[in-house]
């Protein structure tokens, strides 16, 4: 009887499937990602010393957004800034943090973000939150005086 032989193995990785892993990964996230940002996009005031308002990034916070060409956004919703009184009204009813954040982009026209906060606190609204980003700046010197990450 004649004894057969087993395969000699073989030393090389199978990357196929693992590539097969990543691309389904890469596709979810470039799917998921802008579902994550809350509200409109728009190009935010730039500021030497911003104040972190962490209470922004929650789920259930009310921003209003000025974009560029004075639209007004609660939330993902246009409105007018009048309408937007008895909206965000109803919204604050029975909460205890009855904060409104304000974010617009930089080329707004100022008198569409004083008329977004007089219609907030025309409805009784006293804490508004204006958020701003970090300067380039700032930003850049701030990394260059930490320095090189701390070695393991």
């Amino acid at each position: 009887m004649k004894k057969l032989k087993a395969p000699d193995n073989v030393a090389d990785i199978n990357v196929t499937p693992m590539v097969d892993v990543m691309l389904v990964l890469l596709i979810i996230f470039m799917v998921i990602t802008p579902m994550l940002s809350k509200g409109v996009s728009v190009d935010m005031a730039k500021a030497v010393n911003p104040i972190a308002m962490a209470n922004a990034d929650k789920e259930d916070a009310i921003v209003i957004a000025v974009t560029r060409n004075g639209d007004t956004f609660l939330g993902r919703d246009r409105s007018t800034p009048a309408d937007m009184i008895n909206k965000v009204k109803d919204l604050l009813s029975g909460r205890l943090d009855k904060t409104v954040y304000v974010k617009s982009d930089s080329r707004a026209r100022y008198e569409k973000v004083v008329e977004v906060i007089d219609n907030l606190r025309a409805v009784g609204v006293d804490n508004i939150g204006l958020l701003t980003e970090l300067d380039a700046k700032t930003k850049a010197r701030l990394e260059a005086a930490a320095g090189p990450p701390a070695a393991p």
